[in-house]
């Protein structure tokens, strides 16, 4: 039996070999296992990586607790700050909002 490979999206470990790409059953993610990307890197919902200071824009409206309204999709946000050890991976100041962490996969590079 082979060694079980974990999806570096989602962390699964419903993994299976298709074409000489590892697929993931549960979120449908594909990459190649000899291009293993780097720990550490944190990327944006289209696969760009980020870097401390970037500007990155919203791509979906996200619900803030304890706001009456969510953060709007399109919202641009700048001078972003890399937190590899947490969920929330991007902390942020966002104007009428203030600061808030956001999670990489809710975003994309601007």
């Amino acid at each position: 039996m082979s060694e079980t490979v974990l999806c570096p999206k989602c962390t699964s470990e419903f993994t299976y070999e298709q074409d000489g790409l590892q697929v993931c059953s549960q979120c449908f993610y594909e990459w190649n296992p000899s291009e293993t990307p780097s720990e550490g890197k944190i990327l944006d919902s289209n696969g760009n990586e980020l870097q401390n200071g970037d500007s990155v824009v919203v791509i979906k409206d996200l619900p803030v607790k304890g706001a009456p309204k969510p953060v709007k999709a399109g919202t641009k946000v700048k001078n972003i700050r890399l937190r590899p050890d947490s969920d929330h991976n991007i902390d942020c100041k966002i104007d009428g909002f203030g600061s808030m962490a956001l999670k990489s996969e809710f975003v994309k590079k601007a």
